[in-house]
């Protein structure tokens, strides 16, 4: 299983086909009273191999309730087509809880295809706060959040130790050791994910909450992103290109190829998701042991990242209401949590994980992350996320190949997401 990129393609994915399950419980024919009964679960990307051990302790200690793996495409965008074909097949659909991508959580229950869910089933209250809010909608709860993510500032220490310049915590700080430090030592300032793709969204959204900004307001109804902090949001990324502390190179990028530059020394500074400074850190790689992480900056000290990750939800169809929960329960306890990380190589939800000595010995970036996730933000909030998204990117593009101002570009995207939310 691989790291959950908060962009689109690279998602782990992981679906839980339970056989039945409605929300007063077991219909006539359905298995025990109660809503139990087996489960199927299927999973895109499980690379690390981790999922099945797990599988087997919970069929272990539950053998009324067993699980079956089944896995979906690994692109994102796929399995999102196979769930929404399936989820509209109504009663006869074969998923019946999902994990989902953190961002389809609000598509998903605006168009009524996963349930809502009772809080005091689930450990929320030792989760990392802002995680929550990724799995609400309309004020209840349609998912429980699994696995988190936010994005990170990397850096080469070695080279910042030779300058005597400490890691940036503003732009004006990145902006100008990516300007004067990186051609030293022959090396591209600063770069993220300006493809037009999912990442490019998380980019921009990064930004413009950086600079105190908002995109939508009221779960997708209210346009909020034509102000003053908006554009400066978006005037950093288009002055980096411009002036060429962000490479061009960089408007070509994903998470994949950005990571790649980095880890083969090309870049001095790079935002990414965890799982680039744990690769960049690995033996073997040309930069392990110059490592650096710390939160993304923003103009007067840290800035805000997005939250990626993924949560379990449970479809509208599904018939074993029991099971699900207990399923989605022990997927987030203590134990099995300390496996996505240890054996899954995934960011867990629960905050005590974040301290733990043994943990942090063997992932140094922890503390980094956890305060970035406790600063983060959720995605814009809209029952059309797929099409703001969309836009997002495209408006975006244009302004970091000079085809409009920052303020031309904010207020082209409060047209193009106002005509959105009013289809």
């Amino acid at each position: 299983m691989r790291w959950i990129h908060a962009a689109g393609r690279g998602l782990l994915v992981l679906v839980v086909v339970l056989t039945g399950y409605v929300a007063s419980g077991a219909r006539a024919g359905d298995g025990p009273a109660g809503g139990r009964g087996p489960l199927t679960l299927a999973t895109a990307g499980d690379l690390t191999g981790y999922l099945g051990p797990l599988l087997q302790g919970w069929n272990r200690t539950h053998p009324g309730e067993r699980v079956t793996l089944v896995e979906l495409p690994d692109a994102a965008d796929e399995t999102h087509a196979q769930m929404v074909t399936d989820l509209r097949g109504g009663e006869r659909g074969r998923f019946d809880v999902l994990n989902i991508d953190v961002n389809w959580t609000w598509e998903f229950a605006a168009a009524g295809w996963i349930r809502p869910l009772p809080r005091e089933r689930f450990p929320l209250g030792a989760f990392l706060p802002p995680v929550v809010d990724t799995a609400t909608y309309d004020g209840r709860l349609y998912a429980v959040p699994y696995v988190t993510n936010a994005g990170l500032l990397l850096y080469r220490k070695d080279v910042l130790a030779k300058e005597g310049v400490p890691p940036p915590r503003t732009w004006a700080e990145l902006e100008r050791a990516a300007r004067t430090i990186s051609p030293k030592y022959g090396l591209d300032g600063y770069a993220g994910q300006f493809l037009p793709y999912e990442g490019l969204t998380v980019n921009a959204a990064e930004a413009v909450y950086s600079a105190g900004g908002t995109i939508l307001g009221d779960e997708g109804e209210r346009v909020t992103v034509d102000s003053a902090a908006a554009r400066e949001g978006i005037g950093f990324l288009v002055r980096g290109v411009r002036e060429g502390w962000i490479p061009k190179a960089a408007l070509t990028y994903k998470e994949e190829e950005s990571k790649q530059a980095f880890q083969d020394g090309r870049l001095l500074f790079l935002r990414n998701w965890p799982y680039a400074y744990v690769v960049a850190s690995a033996p073997g790689s040309p930069v392990a042991g110059r490592v650096g992480a710390v939160p993304l900056p923003g103009p007067d000290g840290p800035g805000t990242s997005v939250l990626g990750g993924s949560n379990l939800a449970v479809t509208t169809p599904a018939r074993h209401p029991d099971s699900a929960a207990r399923l989605i329960a022990y997927r987030t306890g203590e134990s099995v949590q300390r496996q996505v990380l240890t054996r899954g190589a995934l960011p867990p939800v629960r905050a005590d994980l974040y301290d733990d000595p043994e943990l942090v010995r063997r992932s140094p970036y922890l503390p980094t992350l956890r305060e970035s996730v406790l600063s983060a933000a959720p995605r814009p909030k809209s029952p059309r996320y797929d099409q703001v998204s969309l836009a997002v990117q495209a408006v975006l593009h244009d302004a970091l190949t000079g085809h409009a101002t920052p303020a031309q570009t904010v207020r082209r995207l409060a047209r193009e997401l106002a005509a959105i939310s009013h289809r």
